[in-house]
């Protein structure tokens, strides 16, 4: 077997922690000797997404291929898989690995395909929470996870970004019958570097998705209760985009408060503008954005959902449920002590033994090696 491998990404939208977790796995991949080529819907992302296309495209061997993926199963998918398929097929990948419901579904029924006609391509999934959200109760998760069952005979690895990602998986669909690894986000050297807060920086800052998933409306209640506890007006930056974007508008205009909406932009260009970092999510698998805080020396209120309480010492006092007037307590009492809420974060040195992108790619070009020796 070849030392240097072709590896395709498959995941449908380029943004947020998937597509982070793409460009990181491709940065490193890329230095180790490997031809790594995306494939990826064309639909979603916008100039912030695409000025990091043009950043990556001159490292990548087999290039960047956009094409229009659905998020819902519908009608138009057979058109789309069938696109994807010929994209890939021309690619001659050594490694297939899929991100979220869409990506892993494509990289493991194309992979197998390819199997057909050659003689080996490693199909790899990580699901970065995907499907894996839905309620198990309801028709659409058990379906989703029906489907999940059965896509295992399609698949020679799991990779799980968090061990709550890999307990909801073993608990919505089933101990899975194949080898699978646990993987945590990582992030690259220079992200360790602390990030000076400007003088003139607002009080708080979601980075995000614009989805009631990420909770930009638990951010926004909260902010109004934290005002009235501290007795002051306070100042808010929202950084993000997405379909509920007009709906979050309207809700500050509702509530009177400050809040300055901005674009998609750096992580550690927005931590400047702030003094504390919100995550309201109601569901997540392995948020980058938390660790991206951490790492660059911000106080953090964070729910604790998902791989989240990973990150902490059990029991943090950093964490909260995903409700508005818990959060509004937290930020109205951090805020009234702010140096002292930052000695309870996390150690810089345990963090980069942790959650670092070379331990990450590591044992992900490990897992890949494997599938292929199968």
């Amino acid at each position: 077997m070849a030392d240097t491998l072709r590896i395709v990404h498959c995941f449908r939208s380029p943004v947020g922690g998937i597509f982070r977790h793409v460009r990181d796995l491709t940065e490193a991949q890329v230095a180790a000797g490997h031809a790594v080529g995306i494939v990826c819907d064309s639909t979603t992302g916008g100039d912030f997404e695409e000025r990091l296309f043009e950043q990556m495209k001159g490292s990548l061997a087999l290039g960047i291929h956009r094409t229009p993926m659905q998020r819902h199963v519908g009608p138009g998918d057979l058109a789309s898989a069938r696109r994807t398929y010929r994209i890939i097929k021309e690619l001659r990948p050594d490694v297939l690995h899929g991100h979220g419901a869409k990506g892993g579904a494509y990289a493991r029924l194309f992979g197998s395909l390819l199997r057909v006609s050659r003689s080996r391509v490693a199909r790899l999934y990580s699901p970065h929470g995907g499907s894996l959200h839905y309620d198990e109760t309801t028709a659409m998760g058990k379906l989703f996870f029906a489907l999940e069952r059965f896509m295992a005979r399609f698949t020679d690895c799991l990779l799980f970004v968090s061990d709550y990602e890999r307990r909801t998986y073993r608990r919505k669909v089933g101990e899975p019958p194949i080898p699978n690894a646990l993987v945590h986000n990582g992030l690259r050297a220079a992200e360790f570097e602390p990030v000076r807060t400007e003088h003139n920086a607002v009080d708080l800052l979601y980075i995000g998705m614009m989805r009631d998933l990420k909770g930009p409306d638990i951010f926004i209640d909260a902010l109004g209760l934290a005002a009235t506890r501290l007795g002051r007006p306070l100042k808010a930056l929202m950084v993000g985009d997405g379909d509920d974007l007009a709906r979050y508008r309207a809700q500050v205009d509702q509530l009177g408060l400050e809040v300055s909406f901005l674009a998609p932009m750096p992580a550690r260009l927005a931590f400047r503008l702030a003094e504390l970092v919100v995550v309201p999510s109601r569901a997540e698998a392995m948020p980058y954005i938390v660790l991206e805080a951490l790492a660059a020396g911000k106080p953090i209120i964070a729910t604790a959902v998902g791989g989240i309480p990973e990150i902490f010492d059990t029991g943090s006092p950093v964490l909260i449920r995903p409700d508005p007037r818990e959060l509004g307590d937290k930020i109205s009492a951090a805020l009234a002590d702010l140096d002292t809420y930052k000695g309870l974060m996390p150690g810089l040195a345990d963090l980069k033994a942790r959650f670092g992108a070379d331990v990450m790619a590591a044992e992900i070009e490990k897992a890949y090696f494997a599938a292929l020796k199968k």
